[in-house]
């Protein structure tokens, strides 16, 4: 297994060259110049030592020990603490974080990078603080100055924690039907009673403290998801001097038993009468969560990245070494029993297929970060609307996309090992089983692919989208000359075809109800592979202007993998969009009891 080098000149080459990144930080008027890219630079070269030399080392180890439950107590694996508190003193927690309460206030586009590398390094490990700075961001949008000011510094500092409690027994994406009471309390705090489960990080050994974001309902709350609110609820209570105090009646009833992140701790947690703080309005919570959700789920997508570039990192190393027969062209290396794997050509699609697949998720991922930070940052109400209505119709890509992608890149990645592949030794197995998860987790890919096809697209008759593919189309019209001819055109006839489905299942949804469940996962997978030839049109541009100065063949070799991307990635839509042409009668032609 090779050890993990983050990709730093292929993130460098986005931010910089694809994306310009720097300048971009420097008109956000809400940044206040706390960003530019030497401070960038030097934050994402720490990032990487931290990655290889603290973090990676304790991935395979993490993975065979586990996180361990004994009567209510989770200890995290050996190393894991000590890594954390590496982490934590680094500043990593409050990465993005409001600097009124001592957080860093660093861009998203700038924090995407780093959470890619921490997730290549180690899934398990990178959710702890992934969890805290999501927690962070609901309490800063929307609790109370005192919560903030009493929760927030010690939480960007990592000696306390934090988690998101949704989920329940009996309910998962359904949130309108939990059963978790908040009953008031004569101080002004809440008194909650339930029982959560899939907990990240719920209980654990590397904070003194851990925050947990609770979702529940008044005893007169409104029926359905109108009746959620959302409290704080601190494991220890705080004293009035900052001091940690009594113990809060929350406990970690166990940990579950996964095919994956085994160093992450998933935890069924009981509240019995825990004290807790409402934040936000009351009955508003789920609107509060979602602050903190459209972070997590473009986090989680990341996930999909960072396994995608470990394994790709490992097979590449393992197909030039490896010897296995000739190349077909004849014997490459006459002096040795065969040639190295890496000549043969299905060996080199899937190489390919991981390369360029991960190269355009990096840039899609720093494209949404944009987005988000030109939202959030911007004192331009044309700018802000825009990047309000991008965020919204591409987190939902970005989260079952990367990760969708991301598990079949760790399965070519595996398949190029053979049979080693399937052996724990070379880390290509962990890989697999870690990467799987993050299709399922912070809203399944098929709930993300109905957020995007009903609620995203559908519901609003196309007007997000419709600010996606003006983008595109103005791309296409400033880069008709003949150099980026071969990555312009048929990014044109895709999003051409893509505007063609939208108004497809909306027309047809208006008679049908049953459309845009059908149309759905196919539906994101046409707009993921759609954007990622956007992308990729952005990075053959980059590099066709530093082709003059590519003194080690990386621009080059930037233009070679986009032509393969165009070429034999790009035309899957074609396959998919049919899927969607079919509409929804093929599902239905069957009765329940046929199955």
């Amino acid at each position: 297994m090779a050890d993990y080098k983050a990709p730093l000149r292929d993130i460098r080459f986005v931010l910089n060259d694809v994306f310009d990144a720097g300048t971009l930080w420097q008109n956000l008027p809400g940044l206040n110049g706390a960003a530019d890219m030497e401070i960038a630079d030097a934050m994402l070269e720490e990032a990487g030592k931290m990655a290889s030399q603290t973090i990676a080392p304790i991935n395979r180890s993490g993975d065979e020990e586990g996180a361990q439950w004994k009567d209510g107590v989770v200890t995290t694996p050996t190393g894991f603490k000590e890594a954390y508190k590496v982490y934590a003193e680094g500043g990593w927690v409050g990465l993005g974080g409001n600097p009124e309460f001592g957080g860093m206030g660093m861009p998203k586009a700038l924090g995407v990078q780093v959470e890619e590398i921490v997730y290549g390094a180690n899934n398990s490990f990178a959710l702890y603080p992934a969890l805290s700075a999501g927690c962070c961001l609901a309490l800063d949008a929307h609790g109370s100055e005192e919560l903030k000011q009493a929760y927030l510094p010690n939480m960007y500092a990592g000696t306390w924690s934090g988690t998101m409690c949704l989920t329940e027994p009996h309910c998962g994406t359904d949130l309108g039907i939990i059963r978790t009471k908040a009953v008031p309390a004569a101080d002004g705090s809440y008194e909650l009673t339930g029982t959560k489960i899939f907990i990240t990080g719920g209980e654990h050994d590397l904070t003194d403290n851990i925050i947990h974001m609770v979702l529940a309902k008044l005893p007169d709350a409104p029926a359905g998801p109108k009746g959620i609110s959302l409290f704080l609820v601190p494991k220890f209570l705080v004293n009035e001097d900052g001091s940690l105090g009594e113990r809060n009646p929350v406990t970690c009833g166990s940990i579950e038993h996964k095919m994956g992140i085994k160093a992450s701790a998933t935890c069924v947690m009981n509240f019995d009468g825990a004290k807790g703080y409402l934040v936000g309005e009351v009955n508003k919570g789920l609107n509060a969560m979602f602050t903190m959700m459209n972070y997590e789920r473009l986090s989680i997508g990341i996930q999909g990245i960072g396994c995608s570039e470990a394994s790709y990192q490992s097979a590449v190393d393992y197909a030039r070494e490896r010897i296995q027969s000739r190349a077909p062209t004849g014997a490459q290396q006459p002096d040795k029993a065969a040639d190295p794997i890496i000549v043969h050509p299905d060996v080199r699609r899937m190489l390919l297929n991981i390369k360029s697949l991960t190269e355009a998720s990096r840039a899609f991922s720093t494209y949404v970060g944009i987005q988000l930070d030109t939202s959030k940052f911007t004192d331009n109400a044309e700018d802000r609307k825009k990047g309000e209505a991008l965020v919204a119709l591409l987190t939902p890509v970005a989260k079952a996309f990367f990760t969708d992608i991301g598990l079949a890149n760790t399965i070519d990645g595996q398949q190029v090992f053979g049979g080693h592949g399937y052996v724990r030794e070379w880390g290509q197995e962990q890989l697999v089983r870690d990467a799987r998860i993050a299709q399922i987790y912070e809203g399944t890919n098929g709930i993300q692919a109905l957020d995007l096809m009903g609620r995203k697209t559908v519901a609003n008759k196309g007007a997000y989208y419709k600010v996606f593919a003006e983008e595109v189309r103005s791309f296409v019209a400033d880069n008709s000359d003949a150099a980026m001819a071969e990555f312009v055109k048929p990014l044109a006839k895709a999003i051409d075809n893509l505007d063609e489905l939208t108004e497809l299942v909306i027309d047809r949804s208006q008679s049908n109800p049953n459309e845009v469940g059908a149309a759905s996962v196919e539906y994101l997978h046409v707009f993921g592979y759609t954007a990622y030839a956007y992308m990729w049109a952005k990075m053959a541009k980059a590099a066709l202007a530093r082709l003059d100065s590519d003194s080690d063949g990386f621009h080059q070799a930037k233009l070679s993998t986009g032509r393969y991307y165009v070429k034999r990635i790009l035309p899957r839509i074609h396959s998919l969009s049919e899927s969607v042409r079919a509409g929804s009668e093929p599902l239905f032609e069957l009765d329940a009891a046929q199955f």
